[in-house]
């Protein structure tokens, strides 16, 4: 699997010669005394060939190619290795990495832009920790459900002490043109919302998806999450009836996870909705109905293909889910290369260079996730410091930025954002690397490829210059499925660049999709495809030499989903 590196390649024209002209043959009588000599034509002298025109060095190939699987693989090694505890946001292991990049971009001579930090390429910010603590309980009139057995949570509680609860039933709830569940239901700021998991299905398939696959709402639980978030919902308690789920399975194998903290930040209070799940059994006793007026409830939404008004009757509860919170301080590393003659523009490169550290006692080294993103920042990093000291450096001013908290809920690229060094109407692009290390099962056996998701949703012409990178330089598949605004898997939320493009800057996010040893303590460097990913860190390295030296910033002219 391993390739030969290919050195930079020197192009050379290719010389012409021109042919040598003749002059006709002429005859002359000539006398002469002895014996006469055979006559020779006359002939000139060859005509100068022209001098071959200069070809202009290709300095993007020329620099390009200095991004070699060798040097990705030497910091991969270290970045993705147990002495790193899995680089944990705010833990021993992410303060290590945080120094190893920092220093690296300071090797490179790239500048750190942080002023008033003891390092300045450190931006340090405050968060809290919170864990889950003991005694969290669920009350019905005189019933009692035990965490982890009955109901658990994610992220933020409101319900520090025991809080009484007088839920409101939300249907799936979904909201999109032509379905809402929310448009019967009038103001929810502040209330506490019960949800079906799914979507309607009629005839046995996703009422909402297309092609009998499942809609996002089918698929993903965060997206109505986000809704109520935007609704003012103070919570959301989450119930599956499907009878092919298991809910006492699903609460043991996230349990290690849940026993691991979350993090917020301290300066501003989460504005995520709280999240629970509760059991079938719980879920029935919450919405004060029974398994078969549950059915009906489905069963007519399915056969209008709309929310219908159901008949539960949502009854009171009684909830106590403490948490413990720790205020610590965690960091992004920046490293800044000032342009030329538009260095007040600047173009970010960016990845995630923190992973979820230990759980039950297994190192999570995360070499792909995102280790590979983030040892090809350093590599661009390197291709472009090269570059201008010899003489070619880029028009526009390059922010390498590699953040952490990613694993928490993209915070890092939050509050960077938030706190931008360099103001955010001079940022023209992000381009963000998370995951280029792999192969996911669609792609076995096949060529090299990569997914790209957000290169068309800001700016078309960030898309074609994309694109024009990759039919020049690198020839892979680039696969944009996951730009489908109804992919239920919705990647276009889920890393760095979202935050950029919240702000309406043009985003590109090259990823390699997901594999069995996702976030599992599997992902290790032995098994990342090095020609793969150094071709891969290549092609975000020729667009952001196109990005970083065309005449104008790319434009923003539209904004998809």
């Amino acid at each position: 699997m391993k390739l030969p590196f290919l050195g930079a390649l020197l192009l050379a024209g290719a010389c012409t010669t021109a042919a040598v002209a003749q002059q006709p043959e002429t005859k002359r009588k000539i006398k002469v005394k002895h014996k006469p000599k055979t006559e020779q034509p006359a002939t000139t002298e060859p005509a100068a060939a022209p001098a071959p025109a200069p070809v202009a060095t290709d300095w993007a190939r020329q620099y390009g190619q200095t991004i070699t699987q060798a040097d990705l693989r030497q910091h991969l090694t270290v970045l993705a290795s147990d002495a790193y505890e899995g680089r944990e946001t705010g833990e021993k292991g992410q303060k290590m990495a945080a120094e190893y990049i920092s220093n690296r971009f300071k090797e490179l001579g790239l500048t750190g832009p942080v002023q008033g930090s003891d390092n300045p390429y450190l931006q340090h910010f405050t968060m809290l920790r919170s864990s889950w603590k003991d005694g969290a309980t669920l009350k019905v009139g005189s019933q009692s459900f035990a965490w982890l057995q009955d109901f658990y949570g994610y992220g933020s509680s409101p319900f520090q002490q025991a809080t009484v609860v007088q839920p409101v039933f939300a249907g799936y709830g979904i909201e999109q043109d032509g379905y809402s569940d929310y448009a019967a239901l009038g103001d929810v700021k502040g209330k506490d919302l019960i949800i079906l998991i799914g979507e309607p299905m009629k005839d046995g398939k996703p009422l909402l998806g297309k092609d009998g696959q499942p809609s996002k709402w089918g698929m993903d639980y965060r997206g109505k999450a986000t809704v109520a978030t935007q609704k003012g919902a103070r919570s959301v308690f989450f119930v599956s009836f499907n009878p092919n789920d298991n809910f006492q399975k699903t609460a043991a194998r996230f349990g290690p996870y849940l026993k691991k903290p979350t993090i917020t930040f301290a300066d501003k209070p989460s504005e995520r909705v709280a999240t629970f799940f509760v059991s079938p059994a719980v879920g029935y006793k919450l919405l004060g109905t029974t398994a078969a007026n549950l059915t009906k409830y489905t069963d007519a939404t399915a056969a209008a293909g709309k929310p219908q008004k159901s008949t539960f009757k949502p009854t009171k509860f009684t909830i106590t889910a403490p948490k413990d919170q720790q205020p610590f301080t965690t960091e992004n590393v920046l490293g800044f290369l000032e342009g030329t003659d538009k260095k007040d523009e600047i173009l970010v490169v960016s990845a995630h260079f923190d992973h979820i550290g230990i759980i039950d006692g297994e190192v999570h080294n995360g070499a792909d996730d995102d280790g590979s993103g983030t040892v090809s920042v350093l590599e661009l990093a390197e291709a472009f410091t090269k570059a201008k000291a010899e003489g070619h450096g880029p028009r526009r001013s390059i922010l390498f930025l590699t953040v952490t908290g990613e694993e928490k809920g993209l915070l890092g690229s939050e509050y960077y954002t938030d706190h931008p060094v360099f103001p955010l109407a001079q940022t023209v692009t992000d381009l963000n690397i998370d995951m280029v290390g792999r192969t996911d099962k669609g792609h076995e056996g096949k060529g090299d490829y990569v997914y790209v998701i957000g290169s068309d949703k800001l700016s078309s012409e960030l898309h074609a210059a994309l694109e024009n990178a990759n039919k020049q330089y690198t020839q892979i598949d680039l696969d944009f499925q996951f730009n489908d605004p109804q992919d239920p898997n919705r990647f276009y939320y889920r890393s760095d660049h979202y935050n950029f493009a919240k702000h309406k800057i043009p985003v590109a996010f090259f990823f390699n999709g997901v594999h069995d040893d996702y976030h599992g303590p599997k992902d290790e460097v032995d098994k990342i495809e090095f020609p793969k990913m150094e071709k891969r860190a290549q092609l975000v390295y020729y667009l952001a030499w196109d990005i970083a030296n065309r005449d104008n910033r790319p434009v923003v002219d539209s904004n998809k989903p």
